[in-house]
């Protein structure tokens, strides 16, 4: 066995190892549990815009993209824009001709001025209103048109209600072999006396519990567990899901 091979072989029985380490998961999700309260996912930024991510998950995306090579990239949520200027950033590596819709119910003035000065900007098509809006999935649907990779990512509602309908309104778009990335399911691990001030989800009402039901009744879909078990510090276990027919 060669060299690249040999080490590829030995980093799979090591993912494999720490997954099975019981001590090692309950670990990484009681220190998100702890640092979740203190918004640690807002203390990083990419190319100067704050992309409220954990860096593990950023990672992951990044070896996502270089693998999928996807020539539109849907985004729900774009907050302060970060991810959006990310995945515009990981295409403009690439080199095609790809982009990247943002979709946000409220895209603020100041937030907007800055992802609009952004250099990546050129990369990258804003829509503001609600991502189960009819009217913004056919423009969505519109701007799909000729795309021949194209992967998405939900990030922004997070009760049940509202991930199944975008799962139901986007995945379709979803080109085989590409990822369907919900984000966020990880309020479903999370214990129920934690406390979710001023939101309308939490153990029960979440993106976990949406794409468990989605699953059940749309085969072409499946979780890559290999992601969530290499990663352990993840806001998405059983939310990258890879399509495969």
């Amino acid at each position: 066995m060669n060299p690249i091979e040999l080490f590829k072989k030995e980093t799979t029985e090591n993912i494999t190892k720490q997954a099975n380490d019981s001590g090692a998961v309950a670990a990484a999700l009681d220190f998100m549990r702890i640092v979740n309260q203190h918004k640690y996912s807002y203390n990083f930024s990419w190319m100067g815009r704050p992309i409220i991510q954990y860096p593990q998950d950023i990672i992951a995306l990044q070896e996502i993209i270089w693998q999928v090579k996807p020539d539109l990239i849907i985004e729900t949520g774009i907050a302060h824009g970060g991810s959006i200027i990310f995945s515009a950033s990981m295409l403009e590596l690439i080199g095609n001709d790809g982009i990247v819709i943002g979709i946000d119910i409220d895209i603020r003035a100041h937030n907007r001025i800055e992802i609009e000065q952004h250099s990546m900007y050129k990369r990258i098509k804003m829509i503001e209103g609600s991502s189960i809006d009819p009217n913004v999935i056919d423009q969505v649907c519109n701007l799909s048109k000729d795309r021949k990779r194209i992967l998405v990512i939900l990030d922004s509602n997070h009760t049940h209600e509202h991930v199944a309908k975008e799962l139901e309104a986007y995945s379709h778009l979803v080109t085989n072999k590409s990822y369907l990335i919900v984000y966020d399911t990880i309020i479903e691990d999370f214990k129920e006396d934690y406390e979710w001030k001023d939101r309308n989800w939490g153990v029960g009402n979440n993106p976990k519990t949406a794409v468990w039901k989605f699953l059940k009744s749309h085969p072409e879909f499946e979780i890559d567990k290999k992601i969530q078990d290499k990663l352990l510090i993840t806001v998405a276990p059983d939310g990258y899901l890879k399509r495969i027919g």
